[in-house]
């Protein structure tokens, strides 16, 4: 299909440049001569949420922004220029070296003060965090980007939130200087740390920041064109929608992604196991939304998915997705769904053993004793939740929703067996 002449119009060319798609909108709306009120029709919303949508130039909802562009007909191409954040500018500075020693001590010298930043806990960092994220810092020339973003992966399935933290704000930079290259395995890596980012804010339960990093992980996954980027992507930011109690929402985007996927063909393991992950999602989605037939019938279809999934993901997957962990996945289903019963008895033949991560392994204690908690047994969840803590600390300390577990279980039963040292465990000072 042709492009409209309007797209390749000097304002159209600065106004991406600029990195203003809410202004490429109205462009594009008075193009068609229509008021606020006929798009706002259009897409669903109201004509003061487009009157917002077209004066910001910070997106607050990049669902809306893309259902806004593709009716008024701004290209993707056009869109994705103005969505993409600018690249970090590297500062110039003159730098004198004493000795050569002095040079070659620089990357332990950097080794230390991250592990001085990161010892100051999840709560201090997001501050770092939230300066990258306002103004992307100049690149830091750390490393190989590929081994340190495996290296962060790895610091997220130790459960290690505050070094993941700490080292976020140099991923960003570099991953952004990287994605200048236009190469689209180097903007489905820059996706790839906006999504991890996501991932660990929400176990920190910091979930506007994860909002903002998930919709710049969408947009530089569509910009790279990657599926599995995408799919990844969209997960993190349904978890964040449905944290903030926008289940149809969340529900919406998880059927389009897991569709896109099942359309794909699934002709690849990876690809398989990408969609075994969406349907896991999207049940325990439909089921916090209690919404019971939905969610079983997709945990029975993850279960399906999974059948042709090895025990255990090979090393480096994406969606490291297994039988095992499909299981797991019941179990939260079936806790979100107020059946701590059937919870625990989907969970009954589950053993650490399964998982091939901490964070899994931890997850596995933390789902359980919800389910035990539900089901007014103390006892047992004080003890599914020290076999977590054991596995990963911080998947027990550093979750809001587990450690306030804790707290009622060290309020009602101060007496009952392993609270007192579930509660000295979690509250030691770290």
């Amino acid at each position: 299909m042709p492009v409209d002449p309007l797209w390749n119009s000097t304002t159209a060319r600065q106004l991406a440049a600029q990195r203003r798609p809410g202004a490429l909108i109205r462009l594009g709306r008075q193009h068609h001569c229509w008021t606020l009120a006929v798009l706002a029709d259009r897409i669903g919303c109201s004509p003061a949420t487009v009157s917002r949508l077209e004066r910001r130039t910070q997106i607050a909802d990049l669902a809306l922004v893309h259902r806004a562009a593709r009716e008024v007909g701004v290209p993707r191409h056009v869109l994705m220029t103005s969505l993409a954040p600018p690249p970090a500018m590297a500062t110039t500075a003159t730098r004198v070296t004493a000795s050569q020693r002095d040079a070659e001590e620089d990357p332990m010298r950097r080794r230390t003060l991250l592990a001085a930043t990161a010892a100051a806990g999840p709560a201090a960092l997001l501050m770092g965090l939230d300066d990258a994220l306002a103004d992307t810092p100049a690149p830091s020339d750390a490393g190989p980007l590929n081994g340190r973003l495996t290296g962060a992966r790895a610091l997220y399935d130790r459960g290690a939130h505050a070094r993941l933290l700490a080292a976020l704000p140099a991923l960003i930079a570099d991953a952004h200087q990287g994605a200048v290259s236009r190469r689209s395995l180097d903007q489905a890596r820059l996706s790839a740390v906006y999504s991890l980012a996501s991932a660990v804010l929400i176990k920190l339960g910091s979930y506007d920041r994860a909002r903002l990093t998930a919709d710049r992980a969408r947009t530089w996954a569509e910009i790279s064109g990657s599926p599995l980027a995408a799919a990844a992507a969209a997960r993190e930011l349904a978890i964040v929608l449905r944290h903030q109690d926008q289940h149809g929402a969340a529900q919406r985007l998880m059927t389009s992604v897991t569709d896109d996927l099942e359309t794909s063909g699934l002709r690849t393991d990876a690809t398989a196991a990408a969609y075994a992950q969406m349907l896991c999602t999207l049940a325990y989605t439909a089921a916090r939304a209690g919404q019971r037939t939905e969610a079983l019938a997709m945990a029975e279809e993850a279960r399906r998915a999974a059948c042709r999934l090895p025990q255990a993901a090979p090393p480096g997957r994406l969606f490291a997705i297994s039988p095992a962990a499909v299981d797991l996945y019941a179990v939260g289903v079936h806790w979100a769904l107020g059946d701590a019963g059937a919870a625990l008895n989907a969970g009954k033949n589950l053993r650490p053993e399964q998982f091939p991560t901490a964070e899994r392994k931890a997850r596995l204690g933390t789902d359980m004793a919800r389910a035990w908690w539900a089901w007014q047994r103390p006892e047992q969840a004080a003890r599914a939740l020290l076999d977590a803590y054991r596995a990963s600390p911080g998947e027990v300390r550093d979750r809001p929703a587990i450690r306030s577990i804790v707290t009622e279980l060290t309020e009602r039963h101060p007496r009952t067996s392993g609270v007192r040292e579930l509660h000295a465990a979690v509250t030691r000072t770290i």
